[in-house]
């Protein structure tokens, strides 16, 4: 999780009465360092003071999910082009599964457009500072996690 995500999901919490942010278990498109419930919890930690947000952990289609929580909307950020264009085929193939289910897209914050989550683990796996990319209690994982890492010598944190 990066500040981007967090910057979009406050401003999901600032339009909408309720929140629900889902954390996808295994995701088929990305790798992820960290398992489910340790991402829910950096997210739990880092909206502590956002009373109508929730995350849950889900294991479906986000349509389902959404359906799960009686949502009619998808809220998402979009940061560069590429993420247009994954959106919208996403998109796409969610109306056609879901047409009662509709997405908003909001534009990354300039300052956190060019934030991603591959380029902050690739940063910390290299054991660069990540303070300014993401909430605190991610920074201090990956500091947990690449604390023997020497400039230039990337570590596989599944070793």
């Amino acid at each position: 999780m990066t500040l981007g995500h967090l910057d979009i999901i406050q401003r999901a919490a600032e339009i909408f009465e309720r929140v629900v942010v889902g954390v996808v278990r295994d995701p088929q498109h990305k790798q992820t360092l960290f398992p489910a419930e340790e991402r829910v919890g950096f997210l739990r930690d880092a909206l502590a003071g956002v009373g109508n947000v929730e995350v849950e952990i889900f294991s479906e289609l986000v349509v389902d999910f959404a359906r799960r929580f009686g949502a009619r909307t998808i809220f998402r950020g979009l940061r560069v082009t590429s993420d247009f264009e994954w959106e919208f085929q996403t998109n796409h193939l969610n109306r056609t599964l879901a047409p009662d289910v509709e997405t908003v897209y909001v534009m990354a914050r300039p300052h956190f457009s060019f934030v991603s989550s591959s380029g902050v683990k690739e940063i910390a796996t290299f054991g660069g500072n990540v303070d300014e990319l993401v909430p605190e209690s991610v920074a201090r994982r990956f500091t947990e996690m690449f604390a023997a890492v020497r400039p230039g010598a990337p570590v596989s944190p599944r070793e």
